[in-house]
């Protein structure tokens, strides 16, 4: 690791740079997982994006080459912190300018570091078979883990905190374009869903400054959770309570006791669950099922009431921290084209909270489409919409119109709304599909 830090250092011209607040040697690896996810004292720079290290990795079925890699991302108050995730390439050629780029920013899976993607890529958030997808394509196909998952540092992923998630991603797309042999290109697009949909919304709202350097051509946005002041009341009563306290506890692990403490919004109950997000499980597919579990019995005994002291949104300093989270109260249009797909029948992301956030999007100029698919849960409206979104995306790297004229056809027995919507028609405020 050293030699290999030593050839980056020379080849790019500057000194290495101590990891801030670390120890002269390497933060080991967390318990169960592979060596690999050490971070390494020294570091090349601490630009966001900057290439820390990646290794080959074997993937049965896949239809490229695939790396896991660590790389230079952006904690509170841009604070630099390592983060992982994967690359995967088409086998060939690289095109002239290398191969565009399919970004992915996963759902909820997770706070702990072995929750990480990229310790089974193609078996943990995504299918071989989907990435493949886009690798038929002639993208390439990049994903970060985020911050707090794969690492020690810097402790729990942050969930629902927009703009962190939203620059991992943005800084796994740069970092990409420095793996030995990968020939990724500047151009790319984003796709998110459920938490991954909030962090397209921020790729979305971010990328015109902290994007600089890269081309965004277009953001996918599915089942993107907004309207923040509801969520409480929403949530509590339904099989997802557990959601509360994973944005309380990464929130408070984010932005430190001053900002978002505990007490004034969890009980001690409540604030003792959270080992259960800590806990090394090492089924990276059931990274929530303890927390999940151990919430279950309060809601099935009505007594949420016993985790929480209060509704997040009722207090002052936690009010001000979910509206900068809520991309229903962005105050400023992007040129990006975004498209925000969702079920009719989404258990854990209303409707309505879509339609609500697209008139708001359509209100400040943003040109935006929106994807309704009957009948469809959270998860899965993921694979009726697929082919769908497939073509927009296509039609993003050939630079086509925007908005997009193409009409979405579903698949057998699934199809999209009858009516389709793009700014500015308004979506209808009901929760009628």
């Amino acid at each position: 690791m050293r030699r290999t830090l030593v050839s980056i250092v020379a080849a790019i011209g500057i000194a290495a740079v101590a990891l801030p607040a670390a120890s002269s040697a390497s933060t080991p690896a967390p318990t169960g997982e592979p060596a690999f996810y050490s971070v390494p004292s020294h570091w090349p720079s601490t630009k966001p994006g900057t290439y820390l290290k990646s290794k080959l990795v074997t993937v049965p079925g896949l239809d490229g080459t695939a790396w896991r890699v660590m790389y230079v991302s952006q904690a509170y108050k841009a604070k630099p912190v390592p983060v992982t995730g994967y690359v995967v390439v088409p086998t060939g050629t690289a095109p002239a300018g290398g191969w565009p780029v399919l970004a992915w920013s996963h759902g909820t899976n997770g706070m702990a570091p072995i929750c990480a993607p990229s310790l089974a890529i193609g078996h943990s958030d995504l299918p071989v078979a989907v990435i493949n997808a886009f690798l038929q394509k002639g993208w390439a196909f990049v994903a970060s883990d985020y911050q707090g998952e794969g690492t020690r540092i810097p402790g729990i992923l942050p969930y629902i905190v927009g703009a962190a998630a939203a620059e991992d991603t943005i800084n796994i797309v740069r970092a990409a374009r420095h793996i030995p042999g990968a020939n990724t290109s500047k151009e790319w697009v984003e796709w998110g869903h459920s938490e991954g949909g909030q962090t397209a919304m921020y790729v979305d709202h971010l990328d015109p400054s902290y994007g600089r350097g890269l081309n965004l051509e277009g953001v996918v946005a599915g089942a993107p959770p907004s309207q923040f002041r509801y969520i409480d009341s929403f949530l509590k009563t339904s099989p997802f309570a557990f959601y509360i306290l994973m944005v309380a506890f990464g929130f408070h692990a984010y932005y430190g006791n001053t900002l978002a403490p505990l007490g004034p919004v969890l009980s001690p109950a409540g604030q003792k669950l959270l080992p259960t997000v800590t806990t090394s499980v090492r089924n990276v597919g059931q990274c929530t099922s303890l927390l999940a579990a151990a919430v279950a019995r309060y809601v099935q005994a009505g007594q949420v009431d016993k985790l929480q002291v209060a509704d997040p949104y009722t207090v002052k300093k936690w009010r001000t921290l979910l509206n900068q989270n809520d991309p229903g109260l962005f105050k400023t249009s992007s040129s990006i084209p975004l498209l925000i797909i969702q079920g009719g029948k989404d258990e854990q992301i209303p409707p309505i909270s879509t339609a609500i956030l697209y008139d708001h999007l359509c209100s400040l100029g943003q040109v935006a489409e929106r994807w309704i698919y009957p009948g469809q849960s959270h998860a899965g409206v993921i694979a009726p919409s697929f082919t769908d979104m497939l073509q927009w995306i296509t039609d993003r790297f050939a630079g086509g119109a925007n908005p997009d004229p193409y009409v979405p056809v579903g698949v057998a027995g699934v199809s999209p709304a009858s009516t389709h919507w793009t700014c500015p028609t308004q979506a209808p405020l009901v929760n009628s599909y």
